[in-house]
């Protein structure tokens, strides 16, 4: 074979061998980048719907269902969803909210919070401060705003960089709506269920429906302390901008057990519009 054959066989093969060579090689692995200051993990404060009570087919919290803190595979919780940023979060889910929790219990949840040393915390509270009687009863409005002040600067001092989430209090005035013709939720609702609104529920008469009615202002009225109370925590708290509120809940997204609070897919639903409404990962 001629010499500048062979010169130019064996570079040929040098080639080969260097293009193999780094073919061999394993590609980076595409990785997400995950959210900014989230490694401390999450914490769910706030009452029974935090802890996806009746979401499991019995009258008891169901945390895995949790619309923050759940790691079940029903519901896409904002934990799951920072998982897909951020798989060190795995096991950093601490939810500490509580059934039948009013927003004086805020402040106790948060120093547990504080605890766990979080970056992110989801507040979800109000419901039972209308719903721990009948509306005489009811928290007044200007204590609500000093319970939830108070949970609030607890964080904010315990950790001043974690980011808060505070979600409006669901539309319970639209419960009654869609559940007081269905035979079945006005039998449960008579075993005592939010007396302030649901107490005789096909009742038309004007003093009922004047309850009704200020059950809702209520609810509309702590909303707005939810609001101020996180503009004044400052630029790392963020308010749903009253979306938890705006979800039209049916009978299809809520438990069949006391026909008020949300099932699995009704938890799924407030992750998705708290998730839209924080936009943590952008």
């Amino acid at each position: 074979m001629p010499r500048r054959w062979v010169a130019a066989v064996a570079c040929l093969l040098a080639l080969v061998a260097l293009a193999c060579e780094r073919g061999g090689e394993a590609s980076p692995r595409p990785t997400r980048s995950a959210a900014p200051g989230t490694a401390g993990g999450i914490a769910a404060l706030g009452d029974s719907i935090s802890t996806g009570f009746g979401s499991c087919l019995v009258l008891t919290s169901c945390q895995r269902n949790s619309w923050s803190t759940g790691d079940g595979s029903r519901v896409d919780s904002v934990y799951r969803r920072l998982l897909d940023d951020n798989a060190a979060l795995r096991g950093k889910a601490h939810n500490h909210a509580r059934p039948g929790a009013r927003a004086s219990a805020l402040a106790g949840q948060a120093e547990a919070a504080v605890r766990d040393r979080v970056d992110l915390a989801t507040v979800l509270i109000g419901a039972n401060d209308v719903c721990r009687g009948g509306v005489e009863v009811m928290t007044p409005v200007a204590d609500f705003r000093k319970d939830v002040d108070r949970g609030l600067r607890v964080l904010r001092t315990g950790r001043p960089k974690a980011r808060v989430l505070v979600v409006s209090i669901p539309d319970l005035h639209r419960l009654w709506e869609v559940g007081h013709t269905n035979e079945r939720a006005v039998r449960v609702w008579r075993r005592g269920i939010c007396p302030a609104l649901l107490a005789n529920p096909t009742s038309d008469d004007p003093l009922d429906r004047a309850r009704r009615a200020t059950v809702r202002e209520r609810i509309t009225a702590y909303n707005a302390q939810l609001a101020a109370a996180c503009r004044a925590y400052g630029s790392r708290c963020r308010y749903d901008g009253g979306a938890a509120h705006k979800v039209r809940f049916t009978p299809e997204l809520i438990n069949q057990l006391d026909w008020f609070h949300p099932n699995a897919a009704g938890q799924d639903k407030l992750a998705a519009v708290a998730w839209r409404a924080w936009g943590i990962s952008g």
